[in-house]
């Protein structure tokens, strides 16, 4: 851990964001969604490009008729026209995706005494968070492997685990649900972290990867700790019980886990058959748990 000092904590709009995650040269993406006309803007700009009052007023507009805004989490690299994970220069963030119970969960992080404190946080709806942490020293493979342990054991969103992630811009309206909602971050730390600060369970036992393999101070997997084909099943069971397409989530599941499966979408097809068997089994006075 580095840069700990007194720091205040404060609110940032989105220009102070964008040079609180990138430097004023990186090439960062910036993707602007509008569900309604199912269209999709991609801009890979520098970081100082997308602060200026021009672009700023140019996603205001876009999300006035409709759009949500999203921006990088890592920058990629020069000349690059896509974001994917080839194409990141450099992880410079870990993040979690909380919904779900994501009050417990955020709660949970603060408390734990398992991981460093966040440097952002954002309210991205009501109840609803983002968490960003920055990070130096990690490759692709740890960078992953850290993002997909903190889902697995904080109830964060299982795609949101891969480096070329785009997270929502503050100072912009979620458009995603019927009730306006304005996205805000608080910036709680200066601080940078490492590998080691966060200690955490890798959640893939059938994968020879594992968190601080080359570190000290990182807890492998314990006995009794979920795998992660039972946080797929897990999931693929919540998602059923709140009414999503058993399709969509057959595709989730398998780009989650497309590094890992000699043939995910098989893998991701019998995962959803045997949640669904196991949820049509349940009874219905069965009081519900909290599976992911």
């Amino acid at each position: 851990m580095s840069g700990v000092f007194s720091f205040t904590p404060r609110f940032l709009t989105a220009p102070e964001y964008v040079f609180a995650l990138h430097k004023p040269s990186d090439q960062v993406a910036v993707l602007v969604r509008n569900r309604n006309r199912q269209q999709t803007t991609q801009r890979i700009l520098p970081a100082e490009a997308i602060a200026i009052a021009s672009f700023q007023h140019w996603l205001h507009e876009q999300n006035e008729s409709g759009a949500d805004i999203f921006i990088g989490m890592n920058p990629v690299r020069e000349g690059s026209r896509n974001r994917t994970r080839e194409q990141i220069r450099e992880v410079r963030h870990a993040y979690l995706d909380l919904d779900e119970e994501a009050g417990a969960s955020l709660q949970a992080i603060r408390t734990s005494g398992d991981l460093p404190p966040p440097n952002f946080v954002l309210d991205t709806s009501p109840g609803k968070h983002q968490v960003v942490w920055r990070v130096e020293g990690l490759d692709t493979n740890h960078a992953e492997t850290l993002l997909r342990a903190l889902a697995s054991q904080y109830g964060g969103d299982p795609a949101a685990t891969d480096i070329s992630r785009l997270l929502r811009l503050p100072g912009f309206t979620n458009r995603k649900y019927h009730e306006a909602f304005v996205v805000r971050v608080r910036h709680e730390t200066d601080s940078h972290y490492h590998l080691q600060d966060f200690r955490v369970p890798d959640d893939s036992p059938e994968s020879p990867r594992h968190l601080g393999d080359s570190q000290t101070g990182v807890r492998k997997i314990t006995a009794g700790h979920r795998s992660q084909s039972e946080a797929d099943w897990a999931y693929a069971r919540r998602a059923l019980s709140r009414g999503d397409n058993p399709e969509e989530i057959i595709s989730r599941i398998a780009e989650f886990r497309a590094e890992d499966k000699a043939d995910p979408w098989y893998y991701a097809r019998l995962t959803v058959i045997k949640a669904q068997l196991s949820y049509l089994r349940q009874s219905p006075r069965e009081p519900s748990t909290r599976e992911l």
